[in-house]
């Protein structure tokens, strides 16, 4: 387990860098804490230094999934928000699995339903709120 604190958005390009050597060859991160507490905001960071136009990257809560193009690459991102997800079967039918074992990026917010669907190496990352602009982020 990593711990990192965050004193400020600024300081996230730092906890990007060190998650994602954390993480190394795992590409699906599951992502929890409550609202607010700034898991879409990291995960712009994190595709940003993955080479995904940060302006493309927002919160996919009615899509569920957005898909981002890798530049140079013809890899995926995807980002997913699975907090207005009702079962797992509507998870399934949504095709999850097929994100999940692709092989690209899968950046996951509100994962807890789909917690018997990851993989056994997922990232989890969670995201605690310490004040207005701190935050502790674990990576598991």
């Amino acid at each position: 387990m990593n711990e990192i604190t965050v004193n400020s958005p600024g300081e996230l390009p730092h906890a990007a860098s060190a998650l994602l050597a954390y993480a190394g060859n795992r590409k699906v991160m599951a992502f929890s804490g409550e609202i607010g507490a700034g898991k879409t905001t990291f995960i712009q960071v994190i595709c940003r230094q993955l080479g995904v136009d940060e302006a493309e990257v927002v919160s996919p809560t009615f899509a569920l999934i957005n898909a981002y193009d890798v530049a140079g690459s013809s890899r995926q991102i995807y980002h997913m928000d699975l907090y207005r997800l009702e079962s797992l079967d509507e998870a399934l039918q949504i095709g999850i699995e097929d994100y999940l074992y692709g092989g690209d990026y899968c950046l996951i917010e509100w994962p807890e339903l789909i917690e018997a669907l990851l993989p056994d190496d997922t990232v989890r990352i969670k995201l605690e709120i310490l004040g207005d602009s701190s935050r502790k982020i674990l990576f598991l």
